[in-house]
């Protein structure tokens, strides 16, 4: 029996019983599908993966029942989601370490979907890919960020976070770390997490600074937002322009 007040402590078994439900190709595509912080039904998820609604719905079930997705009922439908941002860093840490994929990029279509995600998208709350890694690199820049000993706002951090529109006393009330660094799977850089990146995240979207793409998780700056990242933060527009299109002749657009 465990002591009174002596904390819960993992051990080899719930360790490996934690990384055998990610074992699986499928489980492990549900959740990295899930990183865009959205909701999705098990048959949305099921079309994803290329796998039969039951088949999915196994799938799902051990993984809410292992802690990580949380799951809701609206009618018929069931939707489900990562259960914690602490889950979603997990999981971006887990991809961070995987090796490229094996698989060859067969189309086009895919190519630029790859090369849209690795530019700019969307880890769970907060920004990822180059334009996550440029957010940091040029608050670290600018004496708003610290980062001699770990990650921290400084007192212009926040001023400036505030005269953006984000409730800073908001973040301090929460549990969550206000910064964080998060290793990004593309860049094998760190790019900006914690309520405050997730704050900032949520602020873009609303002064039409970035937009969603038809590429799951992918977004784009738009012309405001690249007037407003060149106002704040000094970056400029050819680090805020995606790569060109591949065509069909192999070239690039």
């Amino acid at each position: 029996m465990m002591a009174a007040g002596i904390p819960r402590t993992a051990d080899g078994q719930s360790v490996a019983q934690l990384a055998a439900l990610l074992a699986d190709g499928t489980r492990a595509s549900f959740c990295l599908a899930l990183l865009d912080g959205r909701a999705w039904t098990a048959g949305e998820l099921a079309r994803m993966a290329g796998v039969a609604p039951s088949t999915a719905s196994v799938h799902l079930n051990l993984l809410v029942g292992g802690g990580l997705l949380a799951e809701e009922r609206q009618g018929r439908h069931r939707y489900v989601r990562l259960a914690s941002p602490r889950v979603a860093q997990m999981i971006e840490d887990l991809a961070s370490y995987a090796p490229p994929a094996a698989t060859p990029i067969g189309s086009l279509r895919m190519a630029n979907a790859t090369a849209a995600l690795a530019h700019a998208r969307t880890c769970y709350d907060h920004l990822a890919g180059r334009l996550g890694v440029l957010l940091i690199d040029a608050m670290a820049g600018r004496g708003l960020l610290e980062r001699t000993t770990g990650l921290a706002l400084t007192e212009p951090g926040l001023n400036w976070l505030a005269e953006l529109g984000v409730d800073v006393a908001a973040l301090r009330s929460t549990r969550r770390p206000m910064v964080r660094p998060c290793l990004d799977w593309t860049e094998r850089r760190p790019h900006l997490a914690g309520s405050a990146g997730a704050a900032l995240c949520r602020q873009f979207f609303r002064n039409g600074w970035i937009e969603r793409t038809a590429v799951d998780r992918a977004v784009r700056v738009t012309a405001s937002g690249r007037l407003g990242l060149n106002d704040v933060l000094g970056i400029s527009d050819g680090d805020l322009t995606p790569p060109a299109q591949a065509t069909g002749s192999g070239g690039r657009a």
